[in-house]
C-alpha cells in the first residue's frame, strides 16, 4: 500500500465514522441548511487538495524522503532507533502545529486566511478540513521546512499526517460523549467540546483549546479554556462579523474572504470575560 493509499483510505473510514456519529449522537442542533453548507465546504477542500497536488506534488513524504538520501535533519544524522525517531517526529510535528495555529491567529495577514475556518457559523466534520487554498499552500510550506530540519523518517510523517487528519475530524465533529469519557480522553487528546471551545465569538475563547491532537501543549503553554462560558448549547460558533445573513457557507465567499474582509483581530492579549461579545 502507498502512502497516498494509506492516507486516503483512512480518511475515508474516519470522516465515515464521524460522520455517522453525528447522525446518531450530535451535540448541538445545526442553524445552517447542511446540504448546501457541506457542498460549498466539500467543494473547497477539494480545490485544496488539487492546488496541493498541482503545486506541491512530493507532499512532505517525498520531502521526507529526499532530506533523508541527503543527510539533512537532525534525526539523519545521530543513531536513534526507528521507533524512537517516530515518536519524536509525531510529537515535535504536534507541538509545531499549535504553534503554527496560534501564529495565525496574532499576524494579520494570516488570520485574514485562518478567518476562513473560523467564519462557520456550524461545526462538524466538515469544519475540520474548511481551510482556505494560501493557508493550505503556507501551511505545507511550513511542514516541509520541519520536515527537513528535524530529518523526520517518511513513514513517521506519513503517520503524522493520518493522525493529524483524523483527529481534525474527530475534534470538530458535531457529536456528544459521556462527560466522564470526555474528561478521561482530554487528559492527553484534544476532544470535540474542548475544541468546540475554540470556534466561540467570545474572543478569549476563540484564543484558546489551539491543539488538534494532544491536549499538552493548551495546558503547557497558558492557552486552555476548559468549557464555554455560556456551555456548549448555548455558546455562538463563528465569528461577531459574520453571523446573521451573511453567506458564510457560500464558496465564492469563502474564496475571496482574507482579500475583502480584515475580519477583525481576535488577538491573544484580550482579557477574558463572560460578558464579552468579540
Amino acid at each position: 500500500m502507498t502512502d497516498q493509499e494509506l492516507r486516503t483510505y483512512a480518511f475515508l473510514s474516519i470522516i465515515t465514522i464521524v460522520i455517522v456519529w453525528e447522525f446518531i449522537a450530535a451535540k448541538r442542533q445545526l442553524q445552517q441548511s447542511k446540504v448546501k453548507r457541506w457542498l460549498n465546504n466539500l467543494t473547497l477542500i477539494g480545490l485544496d487538495t488539487v492546488l496541493v497536488k498541482l503545486l506541491l506534488p512530493a507532499g512532505a513524504f517525498g520531502v521526507a524522503l529526499w532530506a533523508e538520501n541527503k543527510g539533512y535533519g537532525l534525526l539523519n544524522n545521530i543513531e536513534v532507533s526507528p521507533l524512537a525517531a517516530t515518536v519524536v517526529t509525531v510529537i515535535i510535528l504536534d507541538m509545531l502545529i499549535y504553534w503554527q495555529h496560534r501564529l495565525f491567529h496574532v499576524v494579520p495577514v494570516l488570520w485574514r486566511l485562518h478567518q476562513v475556518h473560523h467564519a462557520d457559523r456550524d461545526i462538524d466534520v466538515s469544519t475540520g478540513l474548511r481551510f482556505h487554498p494560501i493557508e493550505i499552500l503556507l501551511s505545507m510550506l511550513i511542514k516541509f521546512a520541519a520536515v527537513i530540519t528535524l530529518g523526520a523518517p517518511a513513514a513517521a510523517v506519513v503517520l503524522f499526517e493520518v493522525i493529524l487528519n483524523g483527529m481534525a475530524m474527530f475534534n470538530h465533529g458535531n457529536i456528544r460523549l459521556p462527560k466522564a469519557l470526555d474528561s478521561l480522553i482530554r487528559l492527553l487528546f484534544v476532544t470535540p467540546d474542548m475544541h468546540r471551545v475554540h470556534h466561540s465569538i467570545f474572543k478569549h475563547e476563540t484564543n484558546s483549546n489551539y491543539g488538534f491532537n494532544l491536549s499538552i501543549w493548551d495546558k503547557i503553554f497558558g492557552s486552555y479554556h476548559a468549557q464555554p462560558d455560556l456551555g456548549h448549547d448555548k455558546m455562538t460558533i463563528g465569528l461577531q462579523q459574520y453571523q446573521g445573513d451573511t453567506p458564510t457557507s457560500s464558496l465564492l465567499w469563502m474564496l475571496k474572504l482574507p482579500f475583502t474582509q480584515s475580519g477583525g483581530m481576535y488577538a491573544q492579549k484580550d482579557k477574558p470575560t463572560t460578558k464579552e461579545t468579540a
